[in-house]
């Protein structure tokens, strides 16, 4: 895989680049955020790895712009912050996991793996359910040919639903899924972002394709109206 590292700090950049690069990757290294734009604008990456604290901005505001101008590239945030807001605030921007510093290098290299496998093992560029289209290209949601805007997490939110097919999601399993948590912060993380997502998708009137299952979690109703 051709991997993007965007870190400041010349020792763990030099670390991490030996490393995955004698796992057979091929890596690029960027020590700011600018730098990490301009690469990643000119495409070709499989994964970002990418720091928080970077001396130009931070690694949130990078994500975003990833997001916006990169699409699906696969985003694997690695820091030192490990506050829960920040890695709420870190998968709600776009990231796709979150791992804090100091790690195991051999944890790093099976989360990169992983992002490597799910990015290339998207079956579809598209999801259509009824009248939902969620473009995996673009990261676009539409509804009755109308754009949706979604946040990065609702989008993650609504595609674990629509990928099911029809049927109910585990809340275990869309805490894995959206937010990379395996255990419930207690919150009602997933309620608020259900009820966002709903507002956007349902609104004047349209037939509700968010439906609660009790005691398991949620699935999405694609049924034609």
């Amino acid at each position: 895989m051709r991997i993007l590292l965007v870190e400041d700090e010349p020792r763990v950049a030099d670390f991490v680049k030996r490393g995955l690069t004698e796992e057979g990757h091929e890596v690029d290294v960027a020590g700011d955020g600018a730098s990490a734009l301009v690469c990643a604008r000119s495409g070709g990456y499989d994964v970002v790895i990418l720091d928080i604290q970077l001396p130009d901005t931070d690694g949130f505001r990078v994500t975003s712009a990833l997001r916006a101008d990169c699409g699906a590239v696969p985003i694997l945030m690695l820091t030192a912050r490990d506050a829960p807001e920040d890695v709420i605030r870190g998968l709600d921007v776009g990231a796709d996991d979150y791992m804090t510093k100091p790690f195991d290098f051999g944890e790093l290299v099976a989360r990169v793996r992983a992002l490597g496998r799910r990015a290339a093992g998207t079956p579809t560029s598209s999801l259509h359910m009824g009248d939902v289209e969620l473009d995996r290209v673009r990261h676009e949601v539409r509804r009755g040919g109308t754009p949706v805007h979604v946040t990065p997490t609702e989008y993650r939110l609504l595609e674990s639903l629509m990928s099911a097919s029809g049927e109910p999601v585990g809340r275990a399993e869309l805490l894995e899924r959206v937010w990379g948590m395996t255990f419930d912060p207690g919150t009602g993380l997933i309620d608020v972002h259900i009820a966002n997502l709903r507002n956007k998708l349902e609104h004047r009137g349209q037939r509700r394709v968010i439906v609660a299952v009790k005691g398991v979690g949620f699935r999405f109703d694609g049924s034609a109206p």
